[in-house]
């Protein structure tokens, strides 16, 4: 046998052996490497078809000849000599192999079949080798700061801070299925937002989502959306005015196809989690659907509507609804448009334009409310946004073309590496509209945003809202008009 012959054995079977503690230690039997010599000598002949197999392939493109290796030898005639050749070969392959498992420690044994863990989202994600299973703890943070000054009532003109959100929660997947559970500390209460259970699956060959438990309903883009994406601190008018009476979070099931250029929603629920259960649920059907007719890899044009139906439960037999329009922290500044009894239910209905061009972005969207009255029969209430943005940095807009939703902004310069971060500057317009209503009010706002993305999760809010309400009722009744300078500061994992 030559010396490469001999060498080749020897590896093969090194490899076989280093990870034993008895060859570690100089322990091993005699009887036992012979065997495991012999397992080693089986793959050399297999591995020694594949090269002689991929000589024959290179031969026929003409490449140069590749030496194939020689077939092994004999197992009982040549253990002996591989027994030496190990010897010979040992030290140096070890110091080989001790490299190879220091490197695949520094790098998180993602290659290994004890799984891995990944830092890419800000947070640790606990994955199986497989990824069949994962792990995520989740957890957001949102201070804000806000002050107010302008208005002709000195109610108004107030300065503080606010602890938006605060959550911790877990989300994972075991194989198709799935799940996520939030608690919420917001306004010195605590609350579940997002607790259910998925299931990843295929209808018709169309990916399908199914959702079952407490979940953010799809209606509208901003509603659909996690506030910590949101372009600005807070979501636009037609969110607000379009909210059903049971709220942004539904308990009940929810159904997502999602197509090459379009997606759909389905949803049946009822109260969120938080209902007492001494009354019957308001029930409300929701669907949601958006296209795009045009996508390329510079935008996209979405087009989107969505329409919701509830009817209310005994325990909500009077609506009046007093949307913010300056800031989450000032409860003064409202737009109020005025109570509305013996209430049975509402359809809602709206519609979106807008899409993304390189690292510009522009929408707008407009919704309409029909309250359903015993008393003064249907009332309507309207809402319209309009909001662009530019990414003066260059990143692509993070909006889902997917799902029509506000998604991560890619950071192309994160701080944490030494970078600028992510700068955006974004503008928008609200309108709230009431008057449908015999004393509704009205009301309007502008706000210029800039938000700087420290990297993929985490992010500085700069937000200037110059606001005007015009109420019916209530003591802020009348003209009046200011502006609120807001700070937020956001970290998400």
């Amino acid at each position: 046998m030559n010396r490469t012959h001999t060498r080749a054995l020897a590896a093969g079977a090194l490899l076989g052996l280093a990870a034993l503690p008895a060859l570690a230690a100089d322990t091993a039997t005699e009887t036992e490497l012979r065997e495991l010599i012999r397992l080693q000598a089986e793959q050399i002949q297999q591995q020694s078809a594949q090269l002689q197999a991929l000589h024959q392939r290179l031969d026929a493109m003409g490449a140069p000849a590749v030496a194939a290796a020689p077939a092994a030898a004999p197992v009982d005639g040549g253990v002996d000599l591989c027994l030496h050749a190990v010897a010979d070969t040992r030290q140096d392959d070890m110091a080989i192999l001790q490299a190879q498992v220091a490197q695949l420690a520094a790098s998180g044994g993602g290659g290994g079949g004890g799984g891995s863990v990944s830092w890419r989202r800000g947070g640790p994600e606990f994955r199986s080798s497989d990824r069949g299973f994962t792990f995520n703890p989740r957890g957001r943070v949102l201070v804000d700061f806000s002050s107010t000054h302008g208005s002709d009532f000195d109610a108004r003109n107030i300065t503080g801070t606010n602890l938006r959100q605060a959550r911790l929660g877990a989300q994972g997947t075991m194989g198709p299925l799935g799940y996520k559970i939030d608690a919420e500390l917001s306004d010195n209460t605590v609350s579940l937002s997002d607790a259910y259970l998925s299931w990843d699956t295929m209808l018709g060959g169309i990916p399908t989502e199914f959702y079952v438990g407490n979940k953010l309903k799809d209606r509208a883009i901003d509603s659909s959306t996690t506030l910590t994406r949101t372009p600005f601190m807070e979501r636009n008018a037609v969110a607000s005015v379009g909210m059903p009476a049971s709220g942004y979070f539904g308990l009940g099931v929810q159904m997502k196809m999602i197509g090459q250029n379009w997606h759909t929603t389905f949803g049946i629920t009822g109260d969120d989690v938080g209902n007492t259960g001494t009354e019957t649920d308001s029930l409300t059907y929701s669907f949601r659907g958006h296209v795009n007719p045009i996508k390329r890899p510079a935008g996209f044009l979405h087009v989107g509507g969505w329409y919701v139906h509830e009817d209310y439960g005994v325990d909500t037999n009077r609506i009046n609804r007093t949307p913010r329009i300056a800031s989450r922290f000032n409860d003064n500044v409202r737009v109020s448009a005025s109570a509305i009894n013996d209430v049975t239910g509402e359809q809602v209905w709206g519609a979106e334009l807008g899409g993304t061009f390189r690292n510009f972005w522009a929408f707008a969207e407009t919704s309409e409310t029909t309250l359903r009255s015993d008393s003064v029969g249907d009332v309507d209430q309207k809402a319209h946004s309009a909001y662009a943005g530019w990414l003066i940095t260059g990143e692509k807009p993070g909006f889902s073309a997917r799902s029509g939703v506000w998604g991560t902004t890619r950071v192309a310069r994160p701080v944490t590496d030494g970078g600028i971060g992510a700068w955006e500057l974004a503008t928008r317009y609200d309108k709230y509209d009431f008057t449908d209503a015999a004393r509704g009010g009205e009301g309007d706002s502008w706000t210029l945003g800039l938000n700087w993305y420290l990297n993929n999760w985490s992010r500085v809010m700069f937000n200037v809202v110059r606001w005007n309400t015009e109420n019916q009722v209530g003591a802020y009744a009348g003209t009046d008009s200011g502006h609120t300078f807001n700070i937020r500061t956001q970290v998400v994992f």
